[in-house]
């Protein structure tokens, strides 16, 4: 018998299902939160956050911020399969997910 994985994103501002939703995370208030978002809605966030994180004083980043992620099983980073998927005419948002056919692409052309 076959069987089939389906695992569906789904969006926590919105509750929108998508193949391109990305985990963020932020603090305030010594409490740190995580968000599950789609490259629109972290644009939102980030947007509306801008004017604090301007005149915010740093005081550190969280261990591993700002590397790009590998996958559990040690692959590429999103970026490097954006490099690769733009260079291949494909179309990816810059945040975010890679969508999952891109990244079966990437696999097969391996």
């Amino acid at each position: 018998m076959a069987q089939k994985v389906v695992t569906v994103f789904t969006d926590d501002l919105t509750g929108a299902d998508s193949d391109e939703v990305s985990t963020h995370t932020f603090s305030l208030d010594g409490v740190n939160y995580e968000i599950d978002l789609v490259p629109d809605n972290y644009d939102r966030l980030y947007e509306a956050l801008a004017p604090f994180i301007g005149k915010g004083r740093k005081t550190g980043r969280t261990r591993g911020a700002g590397r790009p992620r590998r996958d559990t099983a040690g692959g590429p980073s999103a970026e490097e399969m954006r490099v690769w998927a733009r260079a291949n005419g494909y179309e990816v948002h810059d945040r975010g997910r890679v969508p999952a056919t891109v990244r079966e692409a990437y696999e097969k052309a391996r």
